[in-house]
């Protein structure tokens, strides 16, 4: 599915290409002359954001915060998008909605439009999705935290998969946020003449964007490892209280056990058998041995 979107004047041309089959990249190819060897990684979800420049434009690979791919390819008067849904995880809904672009770009129609400010434009909106997405993360995270130290009716493995899940995605936004640290960089070098003026302007606001989130994730990867951290505390300090408690009984038992082994062994001479008392004296020794063991637990905070 293909549509074009038409700014400023003199015209400015961006074609967003949601899906694309190999007639629409074959017909793309022929009328703006793009490199066919970057086609590859259009059809495929790219390792991370990068930048080839040609002779006559320039392919950039950015992802947005929903993490969808964005394969883009910028020329003099022109810009192309081609994105589509993740192949390897297809019920994953990774999209991106280019209105917002659209939006800004109307707010200014008091001034000239160039395939350079608009790609600028674009990059600014990918990176203000990221703080989006690490909000939602942190919010994530502060339920996780609040389920590691409450009793309810959690169990660990569940716990442990949301961490493990939460950390999986904060790696994914990591590896789709920093290495556009190059790209921008390299932009703001001047090795893209399309993009100079207010464009450059834009891409410089955007970078310090960029090293705020950044920032942002990795102190949220360093947060979950605190958090995976008490839990494993946690759960360590549950298995002490459960051997203190086991410990506590098992001695209160093995008080009782004693006496009644004692009394039990075949001896021939065994004292006190004959006595009509010895019986209930037995059993009184067993519960007061274990009424003060009991106690003694109790007191040491083991029960």
């Amino acid at each position: 599915m293909q549509t074009t979107h038409t700014f400023g004047h003199p015209t400015v041309t961006w074609i967003d290409v949601v899906d694309a089959t190999d007639e629409e990249l074959e017909q793309l190819a022929d009328q703006y002359g793009l490199s066919k060897r970057t086609f590859d990684e259009a059809h495929r979800r790219a390792a991370r954001p990068t930048m080839h420049r040609f002779e006559d434009h320039v392919y950039v690979v950015a992802f947005s915060g929903s993490l969808c791919e964005l394969d883009m390819y910028l020329g003099p008067t022109w810009l192309i998008t081609i994105r589509s849904d993740d192949p390897e995880n297809p019920g994953k809904v990774r999209r991106w909605d280019p209105q917002p672009v659209i939006d800004v770009l109307e707010r200014h129609t008091e001034t000239t439009t160039t395939s350079g400010q608009l790609f600028a434009t674009l990059l600014d909106e990918l990176i203000d999705g990221y703080f989006d997405t690490t909000d939602v993360l942190e919010d994530k995270l502060e339920v996780i935290e609040d389920s590691i130290f409450e009793e309810g009716d959690h169990t660990e493995q569940r716990l442990q998969h949301d961490l493990f899940e939460l950390r999986r995605e904060l790696l994914e936004l990591r590896r789709a946020v920093v290495p556009l640290r190059e790209v921008l960089s390299a932009i703001l070098r001047r090795e893209v003449k399309w993009i100079d003026g207010d464009a450059l302007v834009t891409c410089r606001d955007a970078f310090d964007k960029l090293l705020r989130a950044v920032d942002l994730v990795d102190e949220q990867r360093e947060l979950v490892g605190n958090a995976v951290d008490a839990h494993l505390a946690v759960m360590s300090n549950q298995m002490n209280l459960v051997m203190k408690k086991l410990t506590a009984w098992g001695s209160i038992v093995f008080g009782a056990t004693l006496i009644a082994g004692i009394y039990g062994m075949n001896f021939r001479h065994m004292p006190e058998l004959s006595w009509q008392f010895g019986y209930p004296m037995a059993l009184g020794m067993m519960v007061v041995l274990s009424v003060i063991l009991y106690r003694m637990f109790r007191k040491r905070d083991w029960l």
